[in-house]
């Protein structure tokens, strides 16, 4: 029974949530931002050019360097846009190029996308200047290479465009950092991912919410069937403790800055979390949908695809949970159970 309620109030609690915190107004610009993505239909999926200048002109892109917004604004537009399944490189273009141009003092244009290479994998590679990087044993190589040629190009299981970017570490314009600062940038990408993350989950919740109290089976609606309430509610449980475990990330980054040790434990305890909730909640929304979830045409499989593919990036869940343990094991355990370090 308590599963049911879960169910039958989630949609109207999720609404209430998003309109009672300070930032309300900055995720209704976002939000109706993201409602003129263009619908994917084909991979690999294209840059969105119009709603990239959208946001652009409403000071969107670039609010992780802004003293008057920071992390906590920039996961608002993250997740938001994540939700709308908007196919634009904000976060490369945001908390990852340009805090990495000014650390390796490179200048990069003030405005358009940015996009970035890890081990010479680059994010939407063709949408502008590529930030290329590569770790060494001792330094973070970093160099930018304006008109890349791409090799071995392709796309992620979402469609987001993917390709191995030449980068020749000898070269005279390349930059070397300290490894701190390669560390940092795996943190700040697990940070991106874990926000975007809960905010494809939250679109695969509503679209499966919404199709299980109208699709119709044996004269009832879906979820009044048990079953199908039980279902719901775990699924939504899921995304909850994710969320809960992202929030706590975001708050970290917002009070002590990325190069911080306790936003670092705060991430990767957002990323496992977030990746152990994919496949349960992928799955179940897929099941609750049917067939119809996997046609071209529903826009189901946008959300979770995207979900699939970034658990993996910027270290995999069970990279993270290694990462945790190796930590935990080294720290008194009280220490880390209350998040001193």
């Amino acid at each position: 029974m308590l599963r049911g309620i879960v169910a039958k109030n989630w949609t109207k609690q999720a609404a209430a949530k998003q309109h009672s915190d300070e930032l309300a107004e900055l995720r209704e610009l976002a939000d109706q931002i993201g409602q003129s993505a263009q619908p994917a239909r084909t991979l690999p999926l294209t840059f969105d050019d119009a709603l990239w200048r959208t946001a652009e002109s409403s000071g969107l892109t670039r609010l992780s360097s802004d003293a008057d917004a920071g992390p906590a604004a920039t996961a608002v537009v993250l997740g938001t846009l994540a939700r709308h399944a908007a196919a634009v490189p904000i976060a490369e273009t945001d908390v990852l190029a340009t805090w990495l141009a000014a650390e390796a003092g490179i200048a990069v244009p003030e405005s358009g996308p940015l996009t970035l290479a890890v081990e010479q994998i680059a994010t939407w590679p063709q949408c502008g200047p590529v930030l290329v990087t590569k770790r060494g044993p001792d330094a973070l190589y970093v160099a930018l290479r304006d008109s890349p040629a791409p090799v071995n190009g392709g796309h992620n299981l979402a469609g987001e465009p993917r390709a191995t970017i030449e980068f020749d570490t000898a070269a005279s314009d390349v930059v070397q950092l300290p490894l701190t600062v390669a560390d940092e940038l795996t943190i700040r990408g697990a940070w991106c991912r874990s926000v975007q993350i809960v905010g494809a989950l939250d679109a695969a919740a509503e679209l499966t919410v919404a199709h299980t109290e109208t699709r119709v089976q044996f004269g009832r609606p879906l979820a009044a069937f048990q079953a199908v309430q039980h279902s719901l509610a775990s699924m939504l449980g899921e995304i909850e403790r994710a969320r809960a475990a992202t929030a706590l990330a975001v708050t970290a980054a917002a009070q002590y800055g990325f190069s911080d040790d306790r936003t670092g434990y705060a991430t990767t305890v957002a990323k496992i979390a977030v990746g152990r909730a994919v496949a349960p909640v992928t799955t179940i929304a897929h099941q609750l949908h049917g067939a119809i979830g996997t046609t071209a045409e529903h826009p189901l499989w946008r959300a979770t695809l995207r979900a699939r593919s970034w658990a993996d990036e910027f270290g995999s869940t069970s990279w993270h949970a290694r990462r945790l343990a190796t930590r935990t094991a080294t720290t008194d355990p009280w220490d880390v159970t209350v998040g001193r370090f």
